[in-house]
């Protein structure tokens, strides 16, 4: 890899960037730790480590020699699993309408309960 890998950069993580990467990882980068002080040609990424499918299983930070990762496309995360909430609040219907003969209620107050 040329240069330094970028936020968002999804790249191959092995033996050649660092050799205590037995098996290959693949790796999405959040930042390189510039404040970090390293050895000449080494870096400090911080990231997610990748399943097979894209997901983030762990979050990481990894020591290695940019020139040594190889940049892959971006994988696109799985679908979410039916049984997972969705990422904003379902709509809520609108309340039900007065009973004949009361005043409504206003906006933000709930209807006392009868006996």
């Amino acid at each position: 890899m040329d240069g330094l890998p970028s936020p968002g950069d999804v790249v191959l993580v092995t033996r050649a960037a660092s050799v205590q990467f037995t098996r290959p990882m693949m790796f999405r980068v959040i930042r390189v730790i510039e404040e970090w002080v390293t050895y000449h040609d080494w870096v400090w990424l911080h990231g997610y480590s990748l399943d097979e499918r894209g997901d983030a299983v762990a979050k990481r930070d990894l020591f290695v020699r940019p020139a040594g990762l190889q940049m892959m496309r971006r994988p696109q995360p799985s679908p979410r699993s039916p049984n997972q909430r969705p990422s904003r609040p379902a709509r809520r219907p609108p309340p039900a309408p007065a009973p004949a003969g009361e005043p409504p209620v206003p906006a933000g107050q709930h209807r006392p309960l009868r006996r």
